[in-house]
């Protein structure tokens, strides 16, 4: 028997989770305790350890994920046949506030950033053509194509057409949500020139669009109506991004802080060891880069139901307490006004990964961001306003999750992962495995490997490397998603089409 096949999150857990696939009969000890397998259980699943009669609440990382359908005994695999969740409806809350210090030192590592006329800062410096409208997606593209050619991209990071199909045929809060999400695009630091593409007759009218920017740089965001163009609207979009691409190519990188730093958080092709390696690991940097006076962002909000109180505790002040507790309870009736239970989540490809229920999902999924106290909480399509670690509203898909975290202001996405992804969004999408045999298998997906965490090396020495590896990526070293170019957006969509 070896400790090291299988790990005890907590002393109050009533499960273990596997590190190895385990045969019925073999045997393990927990606690003193020799106990049976009961049925062949796979890695990064859980086996019970003490006897749970009906009704009881099955504990992993110290909570409750559900509890048993029926009369369990010690050595059963534990998934969601026999697991239920406890999660109904909306709740009422109490504050509870938790003051933890962190206790970690500034270093003043810095990084090499383009800093912007506003004083933010990008960590590329790319060309984006931005459409008003999805009407006008193929003459974006044709003018990203254009320019590249023209250009092989010297000087610049890359060039390209942010593509939706939104912008029009939608009404009110619906509606608001693409223009802001378009708004914070543009506005973003990575983009050292912008040209915004309207059609002329879509809702999202490109003046009105233009004027909720604010006081915008107008020599990198430019503005060009297809249907006031007379002739050939791709020579006149040509004609503008010249002189944007001659603005943005003499930019250069400068030494800046890491407090200028801001990452978003998030997880998805979760699995058994999420909440024992990777979300750890990018929550030990979360609280890392909050010290330094820097912005981490996490959110998926269904999945933190289940661990929610956590969150809301930590929250600096009862209005921010109050604001989460809306957060929760806002998507949970977004869920309810559809018809669709509120602890209805994990995936297929989580289940087989080893999660079971919502709550076994979401105590896993917020560890990503650390034990630093909630300063700031937005609603979908804010930017960000405070610095430290924020909550914002989205839901939980891979994708929409991704560039509403970009449009909030990070400049970075670090996404951990137990099954792997691809994709990435409009700015550099990290991925992080949970697991090394998912390292081994796609290397060409993932940048980062944390099931060293259950190998041997240390959390101390494998931050150390994170932390390198993510300012490496600052100063300009591409993620995979950017070197294979995969790269898009994905707008909330929560309403009519017209």
């Amino acid at each position: 028997m070896n400790p090291a096949t299988f790990i005890k999150i907590n002393p109050a857990d009533s499960v273990v989770v596997c590190l190895k696939a385990f045969t019925k009969g073999e045997q393990i000890e927990v606690d003193g305790q020799c106990i049976t397998i009961c049925q062949d259980t796979p890695m990064g699943h859980k086996i019970l350890i003490k006897d749970a009669p009906e009704g009881t609440d099955i504990i992993k990382y110290g909570y409750p994920i559900g509890h048993a359908k029926t009369d369990l005994k010690a050595g059963e695999w534990v998934n969601e046949n026999n697991l239920k969740t406890n999660l109904s409806g909306t709740l009422t809350y109490e504050y509870h506030p938790v003051d933890e210090k962190l206790n970690i030192a500034d270093e003043g590592r810095t990084f090499n950033g383009y800093v912007r006329k506003n004083g933010e800062v990008g960590i590329r410096n790319e060309i984006w053509i931005v459409p008003t409208v999805g009407c006008v997606n193929g003459i974006a593209e044709r003018l990203a194509a254009q320019l590249e050619k023209e250009t092989g991209c010297k000087g610049i990071d890359a060039i390209h057409a942010w593509h939706h199909n939104y912008g029009c045929s939608q009404l009110s809060e619906d509606h608001e949500n693409t223009r802001k999400i378009l708004r914070d695009i543009v506005l973003h630091p990575n983009a050292g020139g912008v040209l915004v593409l309207g059609l002329g007759c879509e809702n999202n009218q490109p003046d009105d669009f233009m004027r909720m920017l604010g006081d915008y740089d107008t020599q990198r965001i430019r503005l060009l109506v297809t249907q006031k163009v007379e002739g050939d609207e791709v020579e006149a979009g040509m004609s503008i991004l010249r002189e944007l691409y001659a603005v943005a190519s003499q930019d250069k990188r400068e030494a800046c802080k890491l407090n200028r730093l801001r990452v978003g958080l998030k997880c998805g092709g979760s699995d058994g060891f999420s909440g024992i390696t990777a979300n750890p690991l990018v929550g030990e940097f979360s609280d890392y880069l909050v010290a330094q006076g820097g912005t981490s962002i996490l959110t998926e909000v269904p999945e933190m139901f289940g661990a929610e109180t956590i969150l809301m505790n930590r929250c600096e002040t009862r209005q921010l307490f109050e604001q989460t507790v809306h957060l929760v309870n806002d998507f949970k009736e977004y869920f309810l006004s559809h018809g669709e239970p509120v602890g209805e989540n994990p995936s297929p490809g989580n289940k087989a990964g080893g999660i079971s229920t919502l709550e076994d999902k979401a105590l896993g999924c917020t560890q990503k961001c650390g034990r630093a106290p909630v300063s700031g909480v937005l609603a979908y399509g804010d930017r960000l306003k405070t610095t430290g670690l924020n909550l914002l509203s989205a839901p939980g898909n891979d994708l929409v999750a991704s560039t509403a975290l970009a449009s909030a202001g990070c400049q970075i996405v670090l996404f951990t992962t137990g099954r792997g992804t691809p994709f990435g969004t409009f700015i550099p999408t990290m991925k992080i495995s949970t697991n090394s045999g998912l390292f081994a298998r796609k290397p060409n997906w993932i940048d980062f490997n944390a099931g060293k965490l259950v190998e041997g090396t240390s959390m101390k020495d494998l931050v150390k490397e994170f932390t390198d590896k993510i300012i490496a990526v600052a100063n300009g070293e591409l993620t995979c998603n950017e070197k294979n170019g995969y790269r898009e957006i994905s707008i909330f969509k929560n309403g009519v089409t017209l």
